[in-house]
């Protein structure tokens, strides 16, 4: 079995106009909502063994802050193709992760982190599901057991929802 943790980045500032949208900061909001996501997920016990994360600015700044509060250490792969990546771009990127790592944090943008957990998600929790589906906003979580034994085999379908969060539900 494998994990997934699908984040979406933390809120992001509109605050500087003259920058392109892959270099947007965090907002405020978004560097608390990173930090109270993290400490969540230290508590949990979610410690990916690998982080895939979107070169954009406001997922470094993200994953930099979910880091800090984790406590671990976890291999980082820096790529640009998940930036703003439809879901099937995505889950290519899972299928072609090395299979020595259990669990990925795999932190990205909307629609597609949320279409690729909705579409990954067989089974899980209806509430939480419907949920998830309906949005899957800024600093979202969703932790999905794969039935599978090798990142190759992950297909649409293949993963329970164990849990979904939003920043809100946690403070």
């Amino acid at each position: 079995m494998k994990i997934v943790f699908l984040l979406r980045h933390a809120k992001s500032s509109w605050d500087h106009g003259l920058l392109s949208d892959h270099e947007r900061p965090l907002a405020p909001r978004g560097v608390n909502a990173a930090s109270v996501v993290g400490a969540h997920m230290r508590e949990a016990g979610y410690l990916p063994d690998l982080v895939l994360c979107s070169t954009a600015t406001r997922t470094r700044e993200t994953l930099e802050l979910v880091l800090s509060e984790l406590d671990a250490e976890a291999h980082v792969e820096w790529d640009e193709g998940i930036y703003l990546a439809a879901p099937e771009h995505l889950l290519e990127v899972l299928q072609t992760a090395p299979d020595t790592a259990e669990s990925i944090l795999m932190v990205g943008h909307n629609p597609g982190a949320g279409m690729l957990a909705d579409a990954l998600c067989g089974e899980g929790p209806t509430d939480q599901l419907r949920l998830m589906a309906t949005k899957f906003p800024t600093a979202g979580l969703a932790i999905i057991e794969l039935r599978v034994d090798r990142w190759e085999e992950v297909r649409v379908g293949c993963g329970t929802l164990r849990e979904f969060t939003r920043p809100r539900d946690i403070t």
